[in-house]
């Protein structure tokens, strides 16, 4: 017979009464609340497991008590249907949004979209062409130029440095400088 769910005020009673049981007296009251038999023998998973569903069986499992919440946390809550209205001089004035191109990633003295860059390597003339996002060399697109340096040498170079731009780093010492 299973006992009858313990009252929150009754719960240290029952854990301290089913702590007191041995691990096979455990496992059948497992049974008892669980329908079904365990195969631990873990004494302090035992009494947690049982503690725990005799209050399941109490108060209702926890999609059940979670359902109660939501639903008074719906009754408190203010929902809107529709977003809130902007005044008309914010809709139309200096503050609105506009959506425009940005590239944060390259410094002003990089070259532009459209530019070519040009580089004689060991005889050979390389050209380079910077397209908005990444690097156009013999036909096919690369993220960097360091990607492109070390394709053409066989070694780590960096883009930059490889193809004579000014950096912005050595920008930045020129500045700290003067």
């Amino acid at each position: 017979m299973i006992p009858p769910p313990p009252t929150p005020d009754e719960i240290p009673a029952t854990v301290k009464a089913l702590g007191r049981l041995t691990v096979p007296e455990l496992k059948q009251r497992y049974a008892e609340v669980f329908g079904e038999p365990t195969r631990t023998n873990h004494k302090q998973y035992l009494v947690k497991r049982i503690v725990w569903r005799m209050q399941a069986l109490r108060e209702g499992g926890l999609s059940e008590r979670a359902r109660r919440r939501a639903l008074e946390l719906a009754d408190d809550a203010e929902i809107r249907l529709s977003a809130p209205r902007l005044p008309d001089a914010a809709a139309n004035g200096p503050g609105r949004t506009v959506a425009a191109a940005f590239d944060a990633g390259r410094p002003d003295s990089f070259p532009k979209p459209g530019a070519v860059i040009r580089r004689e390597y060991k005889g050979r003339a390389i050209v380079v062409r910077v397209l908005p996002r990444g690097f156009e060399y013999e036909g096919e697109v690369y993220r960097s130029l360091t990607a492109i340096a070390q394709k053409i040498t066989g070694a780590h170079w960096n883009g930059v440095s490889f193809f004579g731009l000014p950096s912005a780093r050595g920008k930045k010492k020129a500045e700290a400088g003067a």
